[in-house]
């Protein structure tokens, strides 16, 4: 198993899936690799935060130890992955 990574969720995606903490570790060591162990925990999960191509939806973005994170960004051992909601207006 890979090293424990924690993962920040947005209020929005806590709402969908009940029980689920906004904060939670996981064993990835890639952006991919942690969104599937999001969805075997929580099915589901993972479709909410990917499309079919796959990349991440275009509405979220992630973030690893505070900089912009793709599906194959790695995730060195302890480091923070914070999944956001994009932001918009006018």
């Amino acid at each position: 198993m890979a090293d424990a990574v924690t993962v920040l969720l947005p209020d929005a995606l806590v709402r969908l899936f009940p029980g689920t903490p906004r904060q939670v570790a996981v064993g990835a060591g890639t952006v991919a690799e942690a969104i599937a162990a999001l969805d075997r925990r929580w099915p589901g999960m993972g479709d909410r935060l990917c499309d079919s191509t796959p990349a991440i939806r275009r509405h979220l973005k992630i973030f690893v130890d505070g900089e912009r994170a793709q599906l194959q960004t790695a995730l060195p051992p302890g480091c923070e992955m914070l999944v956001m909601t994009a932001v918009s207006g006018g």
